[in-house]
């Protein structure tokens, strides 16, 4: 096939700031003929039979296995993440493969609702068809996979485009997919920056999931509305802690600087905010500072690093602005504040105390290694502060007295809650947000269920 091509991609390195790879880009004409192609492929993979595409995933999964280290110098070369951080991911992959490979079959089982002596009433699922998978460079192995390995399972085809900032990676899993035995025309990657992923979205598909900014979250919704195509949207964060007056300190400080500053912060579900009672404040504020000071700022190819350059040298600006503010707003800032002296997209490890509301670093989403520190008198003020925003997806609370943490976990309107921990996904549990945070959900069963519809039986016998 002769691609059509408008540019060429280039790939960089933001630990250098360097092109280390170019590649041809997809324009509209060529996103409209890989789509025709899903279209005809979806019927094929669709009548497959559920243990052969059980079977083709789970030899994509041993070829993971076997490549975690190839996989992972991709992954740090392309985004910045630090080479333990991306091989973390890779391992921690398997165990998701493992529940959707172990979950597919029962969860579209076919139930029988109602049967008599007269009539049988009876649902099937049916795969959505073609399905568009916009995905993320922060965790590409995650955010892929909690979308492309249910939609393939179900009997979709899937049009995949990674972030242009992890593209080397989607190709790779790509391959991987198709050595398995995946067909491919049954997934297809689609290469390019925003009017790529403009175009996907225009394109004749029947579902269309995306992760991504709040703020193209809703073109992706409003382009998904034109053709009433099943649209699912996994957005940001302003994720909130809540650490009580009963708190171990030493292990709260730990935990939170760690959900704060890993993978320099570039997750949704980072801490982004703190909330801290005033009688552990001080002895908190100084153990956090004592973690953040022992992490290795580096190269990301380096083992001993912890904290990498930022993927996008245009967050540098939003990071910048973000502490300019909380100093004028009567922040303190206690480490960083500022970008490193060195090639490449750093920013030092930031932490602002005497944080308040009025700064864009406690209500915008940061998205890099900054984190404001706020003094609270009460559980009711620490509550409403952490309520106090348009996203809905963590919230944690650190403290001794579960009864007291559930019950002000249960006004959190986010869709996950954390006590005692933070910036944790488990292949069980539903993956969701409210609000700004997005719509739908991935993993569990219902990260399953969200690939298919309902065929309703009616069978009167005669």
């Amino acid at each position: 096939m002769t691609r059509s091509t408008t540019q060429m991609l280039q790939i960089w390195n933001p630990a250098t700031g360097e092109v280390i790879d170019a590649l041809p880009a997809d324009d509209r004409a060529a996103v409209m003929d890989k789509a025709h192609r899903a279209r005809e492929a979806r019927v094929r993979w669709a009548a497959t039979r559920l243990e052969e595409r059980i079977a083709t995933l789970a030899r994509f999964r041993k070829l993971v296995a076997e490549r975690v280290e190839t996989l992972a110098k991709t992954t740090t070369r392309e985004t910045g993440k630090p080479v333990t951080q991306a091989r973390n991911e890779i391992k921690a992959l398997d165990g998701r493969l493992a529940f959707f490979l172990e979950n597919v079959a029962p969860t579209l089982a076919a139930r029988t609702v109602f049967s008599d002596d007269t009539l049988e009433e009876r649902i099937t699922w049916e795969p959505l068809g073609v399905v568009a998978n916009i995905s993320a460079w922060n965790y590409p192995y995650f955010v892929g996979s909690n979308v492309f390995v249910p939609a393939l399972l179900a009997g979709n085809a899937v049009l995949y485009k990674p972030s242009e900032h992890a593209t080397l990676t989607g190709l790779a899993l790509a391959s991987l997919l198709h050595n398995a035995g995946v067909p491919e025309s049954a997934f297809q990657v689609v290469v390019g920056g925003g009017h790529v992923g403009a175009a996907l979205v225009e394109a004749p598909i029947d579902g269309i999931f995306f992760t991504g900014s709040h703020a193209t979250g809703v073109k992706v919704a409003e382009a998904a509305a034109k053709q009433l195509s099943k649209v699912q949207l996994e957005l940001g964060g302003k994720d909130a802690v809540y650490v009580m007056d009963d708190v171990d300190v030493d292990r709260a400080a730990e935990a939170t600087a760690d959900g704060a500053f890993y993978n320099a912060g570039q997750s949704c579900c980072a801490v982004e905010r703190l909330y801290v009672h005033e009688s552990v404040y001080d002895a908190f504020v100084e153990k956090f500072l004592q973690t953040v000071d022992a992490f290795v700022v580096g190269d990301p190819m380096d083992e001993r690093t912890y904290l990498g350059p930022l993927t996008r040298a245009a967050q540098l600006d939003v990071l910048d602005a973000q502490v300019d503010d909380a100093r004028a707003e009567g922040g303190h800032v206690r480490r960083g504040g500022a970008r490193l002296d060195r090639a490449g997209f750093f920013f030092a490890p930031t932490v602002v105390t005497e944080a308040n509301h009025r700064m864009r670093l406690m209500r915008d989403e940061t998205f890099g290694p900054v984190i404001g520190i706020q003094k609270v008198t009460d559980d009711l003020e620490a509550a409403a502060l952490m309520r106090d925003t348009p996203y809905g997806l963590t919230a944690s609370i650190y403290g001794q007295d579960q009864t007291r943490a559930e019950a002000l976990l249960a006004t959190m309107e986010t869709g996950t809650v954390y006590w005692n921990c933070c910036d944790r996904v488990s292949p069980r549990l539903p993956w969701s947000g409210r609000g700004h945070s997005g719509l739908g959900s991935t993993l569990s069963t219902l990260g399953i269920s969200a690939f298919v519809q309902p065929k309703a039986w009616h069978l009167r016998r005669p």
